[in-house]
């Protein structure tokens, strides 16, 4: 990673974007049975995490939280796995989170496995939205910030080393 970084959310910040993202998913989904918080393996897991322990304190609807682990780099020569078996978000609503939503093309492949089940609903949530820069037809449905970035400039979430807790721009 470059040296020149400029953070654009800190610890506080993203607390409340997670607090915020929580009520919505929360209004959005009331009425339902169950909701499975599937985190893109490792950022987006580590964000699904939050979500899902946020949404718990808030809601009484029932939450799971999955793992979905792919190649990002490879993801048409991988196999998309889930840490569950697939019958387990049968009829459910899920809602598929990632770090940071850029071309679309790690969501659309992590879609792979709920493509080959019948569920109720799929849901998609990220803490930062890039915008323009779309390959695939993805949308986040929930967002925590969205940022205008040049086609050079990077994102990096950073949700584990507690003295760098943020979100940077480089």
């Amino acid at each position: 990673m470059l040296d020149i970084q400029h953070q654009i959310l800190n610890r506080q910040q993203i607390a409340q974007k997670i607090r915020r993202m929580t009520y919505q998913i929360y209004e959005n989904n009331i009425g339902e049975s169950a909701l499975i918080f599937a985190g893109v393996y490792d950022r987006g897991y580590m964000l699904a995490k939050l979500l899902y322990t946020e949404f718990e304190q808030v809601a009484d609807i029932p939450a799971h939280l999955i793992t979905i682990s792919l190649d990002k780099f490879a993801p048409t020569q991988s196999e998309v796995r889930l840490d569950c078996d697939i019958d387990f978000v049968k009829n459910k609503t899920i809602i598929v989170i990632d770090d940071v939503l850029n071309t679309g093309r790690t969501f659309a492949y992590a879609l792979r496995p709920f493509l080959k089940t019948e569920i109720k609903k799929l849901q998609t949530a990220v803490l930062v939205d890039r915008g323009g820069y779309k390959q695939f037809p993805i949308a986040a449905d929930y967002a925590g910030y969205e940022l205008s970035t040049t086609i050079r400039q990077h994102i990096h979430v950073e949700l584990e080393n507690e003295e760098k807790f943020g979100v940077y721009l480089y």
